[in-house]
């Protein structure tokens, strides 16, 4: 450089390692210095390698001109922080609490499925449009929940028409999911979905036996030879690629990793998303039974991502979800609409729920509290509260103060914290507070560990992973799968 003294350190977070010093920025840039290199950056001699010092001007790490380098740094992270513009897209309506099954780990305590008392009405659901249509997102993504959501048909139809006649005022880009275990759905209600363009997330968690274990049909039959049934029946009205599935790992799956991949590939599905147990609901009052470490879940993990890897070597596409979003985080500025993963919070600022009386929740998780007897995160009703009243209020304030990582202890100073995000409710519910303890959590002992794996991929330069996995985000492969099933 013609004037080495001019040159300046940015903000950066660092960990040591073993013989480097793993640098990233808050806007998402990260890099590798050998020890003695950052020794030389720490005393401000900058006696630095001409090629790592060009490398850490172009991060944003150094800089000549710091106003240019400022700019550069803004620009990354206004893309990272877009889905803040988006405020809010995603809506969850849960049309009934009624569910034929009896699963074993249901997050929200599913009712019987006698119990009409629990289903949505057709003027708490009018409201709840009114309520969805003035957000000022342009983009609107309208999710069918339960229970069994399709146990009160007549809710979706008519949620799906009303909203597209409103749509011919507010002009938005709207799309209809359908989040269903497929046993309660017939020829007539695929058609139907199908002339209206809607997406089907549906739940698999391997081959027959581990599926029916914890997917349990209340009259005692077995889900899974309905849900394939029912899932080929789908496919030949709607496509292959409308349909859609999400597994959810008990303790009972972690041994079963291949079998578990390849039901997946036999029935025709172009990737999975590894879900870990929720502490909610009857997964709290099985955990024993079903539970297992967040150690237990990475082995899991990396056994599957492996495996997947290998597959796709000998050309069979497919993809793992979870990790093609983290990453895109990490290589790419580009928003992910994960709400999981989002600073500050996406919950309520991205997406909100609207239970089966019209009372509304910023996540589902926030629901699944209320249904064991906590409303703390209750935002409103929309049967007497405006839009601004609800997502204006106290609840969304709380979360937004208290989820934005660079202020958290223990997130605040994480190399990872860049491409992470806060759990409020589930700190909630563990800890007692919205900020919870995240370094002992077992939401951050799991991202942490993926993290670590992943970026020693990077690292090691592994070419068949790194080349694997940018296939699955250029372009954009992340399909259907949604989270909140």
């Amino acid at each position: 450089m013609s004037s080495e003294s001019k040159i300046q350190i940015m903000p950066f977070l660092f960990r040591r390692e073993e013989k480097e010093i793993f640098v990233t920025t808050v806007h998402g840039d990260f890099y590798w210095i050998p020890r003695a290199e950052f020794n030389k950056l720490l005393d401000s001699s900058f006696g630095l390698s001409d090629n790592i010092t060009q490398d850490l001007i172009s991060r944003q790490i150094l800089a000549i001109d710091v106003e240019q380098s400022i700019d550069a740094a803004a620009t990354k992270l206004r893309s990272r922080k877009a889905f803040l513009r988006s405020f809010t897209s995603l809506h969850m309506l849960v049309t009934t609490l009624r569910c034929n099954q009896r699963c074993e780990y249901c997050q929200v305590s599913c009712a019987d499925n006698d119990a009409v008392q629990f289903d949505m009405s057709i003027e708490i659901a009018e409201k709840i449009v009114n309520t969805i249509f003035q957000s000022p997102s342009p983009s609107i993504k309208i999710e069918f929940q339960g229970g069994e959501p399709t146990l009160n048909w007549e809710i979706i139809p008519f949620v799906i028409e009303y909203a597209e006649n409103l749509n011919l005022k507010f002009k938005k880009n709207v799309e209809f999911v359908v989040c269903t275990n497929l046993t309660a759905m017939t020829k007539e209600k695929f058609e139907y979905l199908h002339s209206h363009n809607v997406f089907v997330s549906t739940s698999l968690d391997g081959p027959k036996d581990i599926h029916d274990l914890c997917r349990k049909q209340r009259i005692g039959h077995t889900s899974y030879d309905l849900f394939v049934q029912n899932l080929e029946l789908g496919r030949s009205i709607m496509g292959l690629d409308k349909i859609d599935a999400l597994m959810t790992t008990s303790k009972q799956s972690l041994s079963r990793f291949k079998e578990i991949i390849d039901e997946y590939v036999r029935l025709g599905f172009h990737g999975i998303f590894l879900r870990s147990l929720n502490p909610y609901g009857f997964a709290a009052e099985q955990a024993e039974a079903l539970g297992y470490s967040s150690e237990d879940f990475f082995e899991f993990y990396k056994k599957c991502l492996e495996y997947i890897i290998s597959l796709n070597a000998s050309g069979t596409v497919f993809t793992e979800y979870y990790t093609a979003l983290l990453f895109k985080r990490i290589m790419t500025s580009q928003s992910t609409g994960f709400v999981d993963l989002q600073s500050p919070s996406g919950a309520g600022i991205s997406g909100a729920i609207y239970d089966y009386n019209g009372d509304v929740y910023p996540a589902d998780e926030g629901r699944m509290l209320a249904r064991m007897g906590d409303e703390r995160f209750k935002m409103g009703n929309v049967a007497k509260d405006s839009f601004k009243q609800i997502f204006t209020g106290q609840i969304i304030g709380e979360i937004v103060e208290n989820s934005c990582l660079e202020t958290i202890p223990g997130c605040s100073d994480c190399v990872y914290s860049p491409y992470c995000g806060a759990d409020p409710i589930r700190n909630y519910l563990e800890y007692g507070t919205i900020i919870g303890r995240n370094p002992g959590s077992n939401f951050c002992k799991k991202n942490m560990l993926i993290f670590d794996y992943l970026f020693n991929k990077i690292k090691e330069n592994d070419n068949l992973f790194l080349d694997t996995l940018w296939s699955w985000i250029v372009p954009n492969t992340e399909g259907v799968a949604h989270e909140n099933v």
